[in-house]
């Protein structure tokens, strides 16, 4: 593979910026999310928390520090499930059969989609850990300048790791599927049973055993370990619970994520290869 997978992300990441619809959305989105669900919700939680007697000697935070990871995986969920529907629209518009068609390795489609992804999650990231910290979240709370910086390193890489994933994910649904409303329900269908099934708004021990046994095999809620892990520390209280992650606890999502990538890069690389467009 050359630099073919260049010209198909620098073409949709054209194609998002001159959108002003699609960029004001998905710039607004998560900040959206932080401030009305955050805000709203974190005092109510925050309540009932008082109630609970912290552990000496451990940093207790705000439910709004605890779901801010949370409403960054949600919000990288959704760019990404929904980024492979240009691969959809390609085929409904004719593009997708000139592109198999051509002389270009069909996984360049796949990079440059996946690419494209990862960049615009990126920069909703981001967004939402500088709004996060102007509006109170306790991120990186005690750190060093060092810390801090492989914090956001660590972060950065997590993000990339996951939003790659599922990028792969939704372009193997929408290289497999045909109409362009059987993709949106398709990744509709997914999106709420990954979000809710995870730890990103709850503590995974206060679901029902079925819940926590989803949540285990949901690469959703590895990544949000990881990220709390960087942003938060090793050792915080909220919701009246400890939680407690350790190295090992990071390198088993660090290995989810890589396992969750491989295997859907495989699945979506067989089904370009054995895509017929007419």
């Amino acid at each position: 593979m050359g630099n073919e997978f260049l010209a198909i992300y620098w073409r949709d990441m054209v194609k998002f910026f001159r959108s002003r619809a699609m960029l004001f959305a998905s710039l607004i989105q998560p900040a959206l999310w932080l401030i009305l669900y955050g805000l709203s919700m974190s005092s109510n939680f925050d309540m009932i928390a008082q109630n609970i007697p912290n552990l000496p000697g451990i940093i207790s935070i705000n439910y709004m520090t605890f779901i801010a990871a949370g409403i960054i995986s949600m919000t990288i969920l959704f760019t990404c499930l929904y980024g492979g529907i240009s691969i959809q629209l390609d085929k409904q518009f004719g593009l997708m059969k000139e592109m198999i068609a051509s002389p270009m390795p069909r996984s360049s489609i796949l990079s440059g989609i996946t690419l494209s992804g990862i960049t615009k999650s990126l920069i909703q990231t981001v967004i939402i850990i500088v709004l996060g910290v102007i509006l109170g979240v306790q991120f990186f709370n005690g750190f060093t300048v060092v810390q801090t910086i492989i914090s956001i390193l660590g972060i950065i890489g997590f993000a990339i790791l996951f939003s790659m994933g599922l990028m792969f994910l939704s372009s193997l649904i929408s290289i497999k599927i045909d109409s362009h409303e059987g993709v949106q329900a398709m990744i509709t269908m997914l999106t709420l049973p990954l979000f809710f099934a995870s730890n990103a708004l709850y503590p995974t021990s206060s679901m029902p055993l079925v819940i926590q046994a989803i949540s285990y095999i949901n690469p959703l809620s590895y990544f949000i370990t990881g990220i709390r892990y960087f942003s938060l520390g090793s050792d915080f209280f909220a919701l009246g619970t400890q939680y407690m992650i350790g190295i090992n606890d990071l390198l088993l999502s660090f290995a989810f994520l890589i396992g969750f990538n491989i295997v859907m890069y495989l699945l979506a690389v067989r089904a370009f290869k054995k895509a017929k467009v007419t």
